[in-house]
């Protein structure tokens, strides 16, 4: 058998939408980006919701409606891709990193609370293979932490305490205590990055939950000119008879989603809750085979949240990175592609280079070096699972 690690997933419904797109004159941003920021709020309960070109865009944009930048701090956690905390570095602010907690993919929230100081503007959990973070935790830190705060902008003003911005690049479609990713924390990020759950090849979406004497709709257009250079007017709002003209408020980014993007989305999402359930079915057979296989893996279901099933995440139980390593090079040879998620930031050059040291990170390396991160996808048959877990349990015995 041949497996591939993370394969998008695009039936015909895709192909009809974005031929649609194409005939139909408009291919930038226009009606159809329009309407799936309208599903993706409606999908997490949220009031609004913005697209982007991708969920780096989404959380760096949102660090800088945050106002953001130099002399603040924001937190995140060690064990994570390198977006959750490169945001941070580009509006100017200081990365702090949180170790994981002892045998956790999640942070250390006695450790989150420690690293607070009067300095942290927010704080980006992430909601790692869609499983959300211990959000009533998290609040229950910052709420603790609120004589420390200072705010800086009228939002800050407004929520008055460390902001909760979560890193839902994996989540979309989770829930945590019957409530849906995107309408958890302050602010959510999701991305739509081609081997995502929910893709529209790149891309991404901020929602936020309503902010007390805030109003939705000015949010909305703070993104909107932070991602289209501070421009007044889109280019599907000056379609409109004798709208050409606009202002630049000032010199910003460009960001912005396509319609092209935006009609994969749409056919994407009108199939999603199919797509969870499938991915739930292949997460309950891999459970179920490696029970007492040497191995533990990701629980993705709990009595207090449910997953989006993004990755499945095995840890080799005792084992170090060279017997790892040795895992993943004999699953490619039977024809299987595997990956490690992830790699803890301390250990990579541009951090070392920032002061960061992996020594300082314990249980995040403890977690990474014996990691090994099984195909998941709805494109797996129930043969090729099963042909996935017998050639990990032979291997490892």
């Amino acid at each position: 058998m041949k497996i591939s690690f993370s394969p998008p997933d695009i039936t015909q419904e895709e192909i009809d939408e974005v031929v649609d797109t194409l005939r139909s004159g408009w291919i930038t941003t226009g009606p159809k980006t329009k309407l799936f920021e309208e599903k993706i709020a409606n999908y997490t309960n949220a009031s609004k919701a913005v697209c982007f070109n991708s969920a780096t865009s989404a959380m760096e944009l949102t660090l800088r409606l945050l106002g953001v930048g130099e002399g603040d701090e924001v937190i995140t956690s060690a064990y994570t891709y390198t977006a959750s905390a490169s945001v941070i570095h580009h509006v100017g602010a200081k990365i702090v990193l949180v170790d994981t907690a002892k045998d956790s993919f999640q942070m250390d929230y006695e450790k989150l609370e420690h690293a607070i100081t009067d300095k942290t503007k927010a704080i980006i959990p992430v909601d790692i293979a869609g499983v959300m973070c211990d959000y009533d935790k998290i609040f229950e830190i910052v709420n603790n932490k609120q004589n420390l705060f200072s705010p800086s902008n009228e939002i800050q003003k407004a929520i008055n305490r460390v902001i909760v911005l979560a890193d839902g690049a994996h989540s979309l479609g989770a829930t945590y205590k019957g409530k849906k990713s995107g309408e958890v924390a302050d602010f959510t990020c999701f991305s739509f990055h081609a081997v995502k759950n929910l893709t529209t090849a790149e891309g991404g979406a901020a929602t936020w939950r309503d902010i007390p004497n805030i109003n939705n709709n000015d949010i909305y257009t703070q993104y909107m000119l932070l991602s289209l250079h501070g421009q007044t007017k889109d280019a599907f709002a000056k379609t409109d008879p004798g709208s050409w003209e606009y202002d630049i408020i000032y010199p910003a980014y460009k960001c912005n989603m396509t319609d092209i993007m935006a009609s994969l989305g749409l056919a994407q999402l009108k199939r999603y809750d199919a797509i969870l359930e499938r991915r739930k079915q292949i997460i309950n057979m891999y459970d179920k085979a490696l029970e007492n296989g040497g191995a533990t893996s990701l629980k993705h279901f709990t009595d207090k949240s449910s997953s989006s099933g993004h990755l499945y995440l095995v840890r080799l139980n005792d084992k170090d990175e060279d017997y790892r390593n040795m895992v993943i090079k004999e699953m490619a040879e039977k024809g299987i592609a595997t990956n490690v998620h992830y790699k803890p930031l301390p250990m990579h050059t541009a951090y070392k280079n920032l002061g960061f040291n992996i020594k300082d990170y314990p249980n995040a390396f403890n977690m990474y070096r014996n990691e090994i991160t099984l195909p998941l996808h709805t494109l797996l048959s129930d043969e090729e699972v099963e042909y996935v877990t017998e050639c990990l349990k032979e291997i490892v015995k």
